[in-house]
């Protein structure tokens, strides 16, 4: 049996209507095929969900949404709706992107029914060439107006589309990418539809993180599959599972699967070969070949707070030359990611009124290595300097036993001193600004700035850290956070090294 992708969408979610109107779908898809652009199966079937009418004439749905993996043929569906929209209805319609070489596309495909210029002698449907009234190709802000008043303007959002207009569809391609001011500058293009019925239609892939910039697309995608919403009509292509609820194992068994790989491709062994997406299957990470092929999303929730923004910890860095130290680190921090194959050890030294957080490892590990951690943490900590550990931390398994058998001051935090360790980084970078890191240290910034507040049921106020992408090396903060925790619960008071042993260094000597 041939590899042939799922028709039938995960989500096919439309409003509750009274005697639904269907007759403008089925005529949208009927005008498609007599333009040549003949609908598969499923983006028909998006069209149906979408299309849909009150008796009274005014569509069920005010949001409409689309979401399957790239190279599907989403545009495909989308270009039927918006001819139909244009050449039936006379409607008026925006259609941003993000990239103005995505909008350039999308433009070109338009003319490739209604011709390049008034009057085209080339175009390939005289009769709706006939229509166009006018078609602007300035840089950016391509158009063309029909004689019913239908009209379709593309852009980038970067270059300020259809700003000061008003339309009746607000087209979001690549939503992915959609920020929040952008969102609040668009809307208003069809708050005075003139057709008083607006529609903004959502169409992309899961973003790659959860910030500012995808952070609409989310929320609407959260409003309508958990209902949330009562006037969003959705459409989502994707295998069924919760990506952040699996262990690894389970996420490699699931990215194997090829009935997941045919849940989210419908288009798999029309436009999408099988061998295309074995090569990417074996390329990827499971995580990223899971959002990129698989289109899957985060498991809808509230948005979680940005627990460290970039201007906070721009605030707190330290160059080379103010991280000079004539202090060793009081206490080390340690993590380890759940496969158990690399590790991060952070140590926090002491700089007058604030704690300096400097990465000392963050590399590749194996069971071999186990003896070479627990003798590099002998050289430094002796029995005087404690190791600060989570509970849950893989590194536990592999590490407790033989660095405290060596004689090493090992601290393990329980599930309410984590909470309070949470709480004390948090502090210390926004409240008191008592902490400082190496603005050199790359993986400690990516991971503070990607890490969010995850709030503890039933406990008010309490919180663990998340991170804002399942790809996010969440390592680093989970270390920081035990080495500043020790240094003020475990860590002893250190004499200062004399005059004749000050250098320039970095805080903590790897």
């Amino acid at each position: 049996m041939s590899f042939v992708g799922n028709q039938n969408a995960r989500y096919q979610i439309a409003p509750k209507c009274k005697n639904v109107n269907m007759v403008h779908a089925e005529a949208c898809i009927k005008l498609a095929a007599a333009y040549g652009l003949v609908l598969d199966e499923w983006q028909e079937n998006a069209v149906r969900i979408w299309f849909r009418m009150t008796p009274e004439g005014r569509w069920c749905a005010s949001t409409w949404g689309l979401s399957v993996a790239r190279q599907n043929g989403k545009n495909g569906a989308l270009e039927a709706v918006e001819l139909y929209l244009m050449v039936m209805l006379g409607f008026k319609i925006l259609h941003t992107s993000h990239l103005l070489t995505s909008a350039r596309k999308a433009f070109k495909r338009l003319m490739s029914f209604f011709g390049r210029k008034v009057n085209d002698p080339n175009a390939p449907f005289p009769e709706l060439n006939a229509m166009v009234v006018e078609i602007r190709k300035t840089n950016g802000q391509e158009a063309i107006e029909l004689s019913n008043g239908g009209l379709i303007e593309v852009g980038a959002r970067t270059g300020g589309a259809g700003r000061g207009s008003s339309f009746d569809f607000l087209i979001v391609d690549e939503a992915q990418e959609y920020e929040e001011d952008e969102q609040e500058a668009l809307e208003a293009t069809v708050s005075a539809s003139p057709s008083g019925d607006p529609v903004i239609v959502y169409m992309g892939t899961p973003p790659k993180t959860d910030g500012e910039r995808g952070a609409p697309f989310i929320r609407v995608r959260s409003a309508a599959i958990t209902g949330r919403s009562k006037r969003s009509a959705w459409v989502e292509h994707s295998p069924q599972g919760e990506l952040d609820k699996m262990t690894e194992i389970e996420l490699q068994a699931f990215v194997n699967d090829r009935k997941n790989w045919a849940d989210g491709n419908p288009a798999a062994g029309k436009r999408i070969a099988e061998t295309t997406i074995e090569g990417e299957c074996e390329r990827m990470s499971a995580r990223s070949f899971a959002r990129e092929r698989l289109n899957m999303f985060p498991s809808p929730a509230a948005k979680l707070e940005m627990a460290f923004p970039e201007k906070v910890l721009k605030r707190q860095a330290l160059n080379a030359e103010q991280v000079d130290s004539e202090s060793a680190p009081t206490a080390f921090g340690l993590d380890m990611n759940p496969e158990k194959t690399k590790i991060s050890i952070c140590g926090a030294v002491p700089s007058g009124a604030s704690t300096h957080l400097e990465l000392a490892v963050n590399s590749g590990f194996d069971s071999v290595a186990i003896s070479a951690v627990v003798d590099w943490f002998w050289e430094r900590c002796k029995r005087r300097i404690p190791v600060v550990l989570d509970a849950y931390s893989p590194a536990r398994d592999l590490l407790e036993a033989p660095m405290k058998k060596r004689g090493l001051m090992v601290r393990v935090l329980d599930a309410n001193e984590f909470t309070q360790a949470c709480a004390q980084l948090y502090h210390a970078f926004h409240r008191e600004k008592s902490v400082t890191w190496f603005v050199e240290q790359e993986h400690l910034y990516e991971s503070l700035k990607s890490t969010v507040k995850d709030p503890i049921k039933n406990r008010p106020g309490s919180f663990k850290w998340n991170r804002t992408d399942l790809e996010v090396d969440l390592m680093p903060t989970m270390a920081a956070t035990c080495a500043l925790f020790g240094a003020a619960k475990f860590a002893r008071r250190t004499r200062s090294t004399s005059d004749d042993n000050k250098k320039k260094r970095h805080a903590v000597a790897a």
